[in-house]
């Protein structure tokens, strides 16, 4: 696909995701790690105009100085920025406006992409357009926090379709004791904390096909398994305790049966969907609860073609930590994954929001132990 086609295919399924919002929508800042959905709009068109149009197109005019400030996520190297928890209070630019500067720095780019960039800069537009792509899993993840912690529990897309899942009648996949290849190779674009590929040893285990189910979660919670500390590490029994917590985010027992919040609105809980939107210190819980464990990293890319994934995240055992041989790369762009390399679990595999191209079997996401607004299950090892 020509790269400007790309760009703009890229660009406008982030504007069909907010589509169905009402402009009210937008604002909204409920907790620190969500953020609002115009401050999405607005960063991922930030990072074009300050990665790409401002070092790279000639006689190219900033369209407002204080969206770097307003707009920046984490780039120490770019400058100042608002902090993270205040970006709910950005009443302005209003929406409207980010638009406006949306449709400007499309404009740009469309003409800055008339002569084919350089190797070095259309690597950093391809980066780009899988940063922004991120940011559209994201925004569904964002706006389902939004609109399912609304007392009304509003749907976001009635016409929504959650894609189905294949399970297998296996119990456990076994895999052999040996030496394995882990990381990204070919041709393509990867993410640096993919790389270098390496070699892996791993003692013989078995893998479960199918992910955990919200009818087998519940006989975790049926049998008392959020108020027995024995199941719990020390961090997440305190998590538990200090939050009251006792099911999924999104569950609510309504006249004595389980719902769950969805993208159609509050609706029984499918009880052989895989269970969704869970915490590490829950998925560890649950696995010592069945006397199993959670897989590491490794193990999961090493069986993953074996399995079905992709309809939630998969926390595993491993630590978010650097590859042998990772490079940050120079500059701004070198604080995109690096400096998160700490306090964080990996999770493998796929969601069902996953945009398209990011479902690789050596992807890895990353994200704190007591998350769990992204869509993350359980694949039990042994």
């Amino acid at each position: 696909m020509d790269l400007l086609d790309r760009y703009f295919r890229v660009r406008k399924h982030t504007e069909a995701i907010c589509s169905r919002l009402q402009t009210e929508d937008y604002v909204v800042q409920p907790i620190v790690d969500v953020s609002p959905p115009k401050w999405h709009i607005g960063h991922t068109t930030w990072f074009f105009e300050t990665f790409i149009l401002k070092p790279y197109f000639m006689g190219y005019e900033e369209y407002d100085p204080n969206f770097n400030y307003v707009f920046n996520s984490y780039y120490e190297a770019v400058g100042n920025r608002v902090i993270r928890t205040d970006r709910g209070n950005l009443s302005r630019p209003t929406v409207i406006e980010i638009y406006r500067y949306r449709e400007y720095v499309d404009d740009a780019m469309a003409g800055f992409l008339c002569k084919e960039p350089s190797a070095d800069i259309r690597e950093l537009i391809v980066l780009g357009l899988n940063h922004e792509e991120q940011h559209q899993e994201l925004l569904y993840t964002d706006i389902k926090y939004i609109l399912g912690h609304n007392p009304l529990f509003p749907a976001y897309d009635r016409n929504y379709v959650s894609p189905k899942v294949n399970r297998s009648d296996a119990s456990f996949i076994k895999m052999d004791e040996g030496v394995y290849e882990i990381g990204f190779s070919g041709d393509g674009f990867c993410f640096d904390n993919e790389l270098n590929r390496h070699k892996v040893y791993l003692s013989s285990y078995k893998i479960s096909p199918n992910l955990v189910t919200n009818v087998e979660y519940l006989e975790f919670i049926n049998a008392d398994g959020y108020r027995d500390f024995r199941h719990w590490h020390a961090d997440g029994w305190d998590w538990v305790r200090n939050n009251k917590v006792g099911s999924p985010m999104y569950w609510h027992m309504i006249d004595g049966q389980w719902h769950a919040y969805t993208f159609h609105g509050l609706e029984p809980l499918k009880l052989n969907d895989p269970v969704c939107h869970i915490s590490y210190f829950e998925a560890y819980a649950y696995a010592t609860w069945r006397g199993l464990r959670l897989p590491t990293e490794f193990e999961w890319e090493a069986a993953a073609a074996k399995f079905e994934w992709g309809k939630a995240w998969e926390w595993t055992e491993s630590a978010y930590l650097p590859y042998p041989g990772f490079v940050k790369a120079p500059g701004a762009i070198g604080e995109y994954n690096g400096k998160f390399m700490v306090n964080q679990k990996v999770l493998r595999g796929a969601s069902e929001v996953t945009s398209s191209g990011h479902s690789r079997n050596t992807y890895r996401n990353f994200f704190q132990t007591n998350l769990r607004w992204q869509f993350t299950g359980i694949r039990l090892a042994k």
